[in-house]
């Protein structure tokens, strides 16, 4: 029998084992499966900007994406949002991505044996991907509002991957409609401030719109590789 342990935050994070879900539905973990969908090499999470600069510098055909306080990072390629790479072509390239919660969360789970990414627009690949590893032990860490916070979208993600791994139904437009009405999804309705596009939360709660899952394969320090897997 599975031992399912749901965690928040970076802190949670270091006591991830086993095999760990990193969680980041807004928006950094629905984002990187658009991003492979996209055409997308790779993917390198980084904890920093400067070092997010540094990589850029030694491959200046990579593609910088990410945030902080929610807001494009002045000189990055993208901000950490769907709708802005919808129709982006990052064919064969690397993506260096950065974001307040998501990648730094990542970045933390170093001791965990096998880390793949968590959101609702691949869920079903996710739950298939841990039913071929059947590990004892499994993780799901929240990564939160800039890790600084719990949030209900990242809880929710967590709780219906561990219902459906332990054999519940859970109904998701149910859930939808709780992330939909929360203090969370605020931002995404603002009437002047579109920090945030209201498409962003459209895309980032499209459940199972993608089949595979996203896998780290390489960690070192403040960086991780992520790499697509079919499953």
């Amino acid at each position: 029998m599975m031992d399912i342990r749901i965690l928040q935050l970076s802190s949670g994070a270091k006591e991830a084992r086993g095999l760990t879900v990193v969680i980041d539905v807004f928006r950094a973990f629905s984002l990187a499966p658009y991003l492979f969908d996209r055409g997308a090499a790779r993917i390198m999470a980084v904890r920093d900007v400067e070092l997010a600069f540094e990589l850029r510098e030694r491959d200046p055909g990579s593609v910088l994406v990410g945030e902080r306080h929610a807001l494009k990072i002045p000189g990055f390629d993208y901000g950490n949002s769907p709708s802005e790479i919808e129709v982006a072509d990052l064919s064969g390239r690397t993506v260096i991505h950065t974001t307040h919660a998501g990648t730094r969360a990542l970045v933390a789970a170093a001791a965990a044996e096998d880390v793949i990414t968590g959101s609702f627009v691949n869920a079903g690949a996710i739950v298939r991907y841990i039913e071929a590893a059947a590990p004892e032990t499994i993780s799901l860490v929240c990564a939160g509002f800039e890790g600084t916070r719990e949030t209900l979208e990242d809880t929710l993600c967590a709780e219906y991957l561990r219902d459906l791994l332990t054999g519940r139904r859970p109904d998701f437009e149910t859930i939808r409609e709780r992330i939909v009405n929360s203090e969370c999804s605020r931002r995404f309705l603002h009437p002047t401030d579109r920090t945030c596009p209201e498409r962003d939360a459209e895309l980032c709660l499209d459940l199972d719109r993608f089949d595979f899952a996203v896998r780290r394969t390489r960690m070192q320090d403040n960086l991780c590789v992520l790499m697509r897997f079919e499953v």
